[in-house]
């Protein structure tokens, strides 16, 4: 029981480094990347889709993004979900593909950027704080229904807090490799 509860966190732990990683890539840099746009939700005969669900978005050199749809009369509606998005981008239209450049970023934009990175970081970590709480509780509750001892659970407890500190340490690692891209000239 206690091993499954251990598992359970660390797979959740280990999501929450994916989410990380995600939420990090739609953050712009001074190169183009398929993930700036993978979070622009479009508006797609009444429904709301992702970019890539609508188009092929490539990256035809490190400055450029070029999104092409596979339905040519969602060409406006993406160049308008894109202007809408907050990216600082402003899309071109050639009338079969959007091309997106993307303008270095000046020293002011790229401190912006490393405090969203640092803040994402944050929310990560205190995701993982939260996940430590639930796996704790369930830990007592067993010690409480006198399934596991009071030592059982003491070391339940480290091993939780070892796991922790390990995906604390990926995060941080994760963060910084992010600001080391933002801040790249």
């Amino acid at each position: 029981m206690v091993k499954e509860t251990l598992a359970q966190a660390e797979t959740k732990m280990a999501k929450s480094i994916e989410a990380l990683r995600n939420h990090l890539g739609s953050i712009r840099t001074g190169r183009a990347s398929p993930a700036l746009v993978d979070h622009i939700q479009v508006e797609y005969y009444g429904a709301d889709m992702p970019i890539n669900q609508l188009a092929n978005v490539s990256v035809p050199d490190p400055r450029m993004l070029v999104i092409q749809p596979w339905d040519q009369s969602a060409l406006k509606n993406i160049e308008k979900a894109i202007q809408l998005s907050g990216l600082g981008i402003n899309p071109t239209n050639d009338g079969k593909v959007i091309r997106l450049g993307i303008p270095p970023l000046n020293e002011q934009r790229r401190r912006d950027l490393t405090k969203r990175v640092r803040h994402e970081v944050e929310e990560s970590k205190i995701a993982l704080r939260n996940l430590r709480r639930d796996a704790q509780n369930e830990l007592k509750k067993l010690e409480s229904d006198k399934q596991i001892s009071t030592d059982e659970l003491k070391r339940a407890q480290d091993k939780l807090q070892e796991i922790i500190d390990r995906y604390s340490r990926e995060m941080d690692q994760v963060g910084s490799a992010k600001e080391a891209e933002v801040m790249e000239v």
